[in-house]
């Protein structure tokens, strides 16, 4: 009756998924279209064309669309791994393989003394909120990596270090995931396993790092935090222009530059408080490996000059990760990164055209998305500078009971 029990809710999960996942699958093969501008064409358009490019030998060095490291090179020519399918189906496919070896990571990991479920509950519903964007984008591959990563710190940490490298060679992020890392195994083995991938690729293929440069001239994305002063300006006249512009639709004209650098100070000062929270914690607790990084990622991503709609999977699977532990303090947090999920796929795609316009229901959807991103960030950082760093007063210490001294009688 007990095992009964117990399988009931894992049924009802593996259910969920399943059903949720075949409805992104008709939506990205199209057999039912989703509102709102195609995701999926920079899979079978933008993708297919850097595979075309990728697989003579060389990265798409005249393409400034182009603005990953090195083994991002993998992630998009994997579809040849399903030679029989076209480019797009075999993406699909593949983007579907790695949501559900995120979900098995999850549950497996949920099964462990001090865990729980609810983490694995996390990634099911946090991914359909996103719609047909997550299987059209190769996030969801980097997020699986990043989660085998974090599962992996307690235990094995030159595992992590190996898996966090590898992240952070297929879209740089996954490198957060270190900011609490504590010995020499999980750095050294990122460090090594980072290197030799970097002169792999320079050796093999050139123009490896050549996106570094491709970002210099990027404007600020009309859905980011900064682009709000934007939104708001251009209904008094500002003269700026809205362009698809390194990949991005993005603002131009005056007064972008300086947004942008106060995009960038503002993840400076992230990573200042970051640094001193490094500093100062004194508590590492089981769960704190994943709460730091779910932090770290969450202040960069609000931060950010660009907030792309596939930036929300990587902050749904590092919350899955917080909450399989049953000490996490990340629940608030967590769910308001689901609320902003839910939000940003009624901002993009469904009503990007208000977005675009800056009209009243474009502005107020960026408002709610990037208002509960905040919140959730200054909430998640408040937690963990509570749990890991402020000193908590001493139980008192009961008074040991005190034998009466034995007293001689005379005799």
């Amino acid at each position: 009756m007990e095992t009964t029990g117990r399988r009931r809710p894992l049924a009802w999960l593996v259910g969920i998924w399943g059903l949720t996942r075949v409805a992104l699958l008709l939506l990205v093969f199209k057999v039912y279209v989703f509102p709102g501008p195609d995701v999926t064409s920079d899979v079978s358009v933008i993708y297919q064309g850097w595979y075309e490019v990728l697989r003579t030998g060389t990265f798409p060095l005249d393409d400034v669309t182009w603005q990953y490291p090195p083994a991002a090179a993998l992630a998009i020519l994997s579809p040849a791994l399903l030679f029989w399918l076209d480019y797009p189906s075999a993406f699909f496919v593949l983007a579907f393989t790695a949501d559900l070896a995120v979900l098995l990571l999850l549950l497996y990991a949920g099964r462990r003394p001090g865990r729980t479920p609810r983490g694995a509950w996390v990634w099911v519903a946090g991914v359909p909120l996103l719609g047909p964007t997550v299987y059209a984008r190769y996030d969801v591959m980097v997020t699986a990596v990043a989660v085998a990563a974090l599962l992996a710190g307690a235990r094995h940490p030159r595992v992590m270090g190996a898996l966090t490298a590898l992240g952070a060679m297929l879209k740089v992020w996954p490198v957060l995931l270190l900011v609490a890392a504590r010995g020499r195994g999980a750095w050294a083995s990122a460090a090594l396993t980072a290197g030799a991938l970097a002169a792999l690729f320079a050796l093999a293929m050139p123009g490896a790092f050549a996106f570094l440069t491709f970002q210099r001239d990027r404007g600020t994305e009309v859905e980011s935090l900064g682009a709000l002063v934007f939104h708001v300006a251009r209904q008094y006249g500002w003269d700026g222009k809205v362009l698809l512009n390194y990949g991005s639709v993005e603002f131009l004209g005056p007064y972008v530059d300086v947004v942008s650098n106060a995009a960038l100070a503002l993840s400076a000062l992230a990573f200042g408080w970051l640094l001193l929270w490094r500093l100062r914690a004194r508590r590492f607790l089981s769960h704190t490996l994943a709460d730091a990084a779910f932090v770290a990622v969450l202040m960069f991503v609000t931060t950010s000059r660009v907030i792309s709609p596939q930036y929300m999977v990587w902050l749904v699977g590092l919350a899955a990760v917080c909450l399989c532990f049953r000490g996490s303090r990340m629940t608030v947090p967590a769910g308001l990164v689901l609320a902003a999920s839910f939000v940003t796929v009624l901002e993009f795609p469904l009503w990007f055209a208000h977005v675009v316009a800056s009209d009243a229901l474009g502005v107020t959807l960026l408002v709610l998305r990037n208002g509960l991103l905040v919140l959730a960030t200054l909430l998640a950082a408040r937690a963990l500078w509570r749990e890991t760093v402020t000193r908590t007063a001493p139980l008192p210490v009961p008074a040991q009971p005190t034998r009466a001294k034995e007293t001689s009688l005379p005799s």
